[in-house]
């Protein structure tokens, strides 16, 4: 928390934006401001910026930093990022590209209540833990990454084990993804389970194998985040998967669902959360490349022809060329639903519409 202080009338520093008094207990400079005084506007805001400026910096003094951060900026030999970083480009574009996938993943932790962060920061519940899978793809490596970020700036109060399930595929790398983990800093763990050679066996020949695969790679990682007391198992798909899925189950499986950002698994003890569910696919590759992440590719169901998801994406990507922005716009209708414009009585009660009660229009829909 910052720290109060009082009696700073011998300062040099009172009355002056910008500079601050020093925490006895952290060594580090912490900004102050005077107060406002009623109907006077205070000696700053003439300058630039003006009344949002002065705003803004009252908002940003008021704000408490977590400790584990507070302690990081009094240790002058910490390092400014997590070491996963310490190569990253130090270009504006790959500064703005990181902020937009940290802060968009923050916001679906939010929005979608993957954590309570101010119960957890308060000590009213204990610290989570989480299994990130990692697949050596580079939406996982992503989310490995945006995740460790938000750690370490004190924004996710959540302990990371980041998982790999080596599933026997041939000529998998098995050095690569415990090689670059080491550099990381991150806890993590290895398992093998030959779910290659049952998937392959167990499935005809021209037929895909997604479906049977996912489903064992679902059991083996229910069971690894119980072994390692995880309350959740976090996933790396974002806003393109979640749309892919959605056209998937609209045009073949005669229904309307997407990819859900948090769900709660039949047993009710483990969570499976999307953090990047609203990330572009675009920028997750960007990410990647400018990360150098060693990508593995996957020699199962990456080299199948004919995969239904590959038409729907193929089928995003001629709808993109033609109206640029449509995918952002679709994701936003998974967002913004209107349970009373669709068609199934289990998700509006038609039957509780009555005349005199409260009614609705929508000047959209052809009358």
């Amino acid at each position: 928390m910052r720290q109060k202080t009082s009696g700073q009338s011998g300062s040099r520093n009172q009355g002056r934006p910008g500079r601050g008094v020093r925490s006895e207990t952290l060594g580090i400079a912490i900004p102050s401001f005077p107060p406002r005084e009623r109907g006077r506007a205070p000696a700053w805001r003439g300058r630039r910026g003006g009344g949002k400026g002065e705003a803004w910096l009252r908002e940003i003094d008021s704000r408490p930093l977590p400790v584990a951060k507070l302690a990081a900026m009094a240790d002058t030999t910490a390092p400014l990022a997590p070491p996963l970083f310490a190569d990253a480009p130090s270009s504006v574009s790959f500064k703005k590209l990181r902020k937009r996938l940290v802060r968009g993943a923050l916001k679906a932790v939010d929005d979608f209540q993957m954590v309570d962060r101010r119960a957890v920061d308060a000590g009213e519940m204990p610290r989570p833990k989480w299994l990130v899978c990692l697949s050596g793809g580079k939406d996982s490596y992503g989310l490995l990454a945006v995740l460790m970020d938000l750690q370490w700036q004190g924004a996710l109060p959540v302990d990371l084990i980041a998982c790999n399930l080596d599933q026997g595929q041939p000529g998998f790398p098995k050095h690569v993804l415990p090689d670059w983990l080491d550099t990381t800093g991150v806890t993590y763990r290895i398992e093998t389970e030959d779910t290659y050679s049952i998937v392959t066996e167990k499935v005809e020949a021209g037929r895909t194998y997604c479906s049977l695969c996912s489903r064992l790679r679902r059991g083996i990682l229910y069971r690894i985040a119980r072994e390692e007391g995880c309350e959740a198992i976090v996933l790396g798909h974002h806003r393109d998967d979640a749309l892919e899925t959605f056209m998937m189950n609209f045009v073949h499986g005669g229904r309307m669902a997407a990819m859900p950002p948090k769900l709660l698994n039949d047993e009710g003890d483990c969570f499976v959360l999307r953090p990047l569910i609203t990330a572009a696919e675009d920028d997750l590759a960007k990410f990647a490349e400018a990360m150098a992440f060693p990508i593995i590719p996957c020699n199962l169901c990456g080299t199948q022809d004919g995969l239904q998801r590959v038409a729907m994406k193929q089928m995003l990507d001629e709808w993109e060329r033609k109206k640029p922005g449509v995918r952002q716009v679709m994701a936003h209708a998974l967002a913004t639903v209107r349970p009373s414009h669709l068609h199934d009585p289990r998700v509006f009660d038609f039957a509780g519409l009555a005349i005199g009660g409260t009614g609705e229009d929508d000047p959209n829909v052809p009358f």
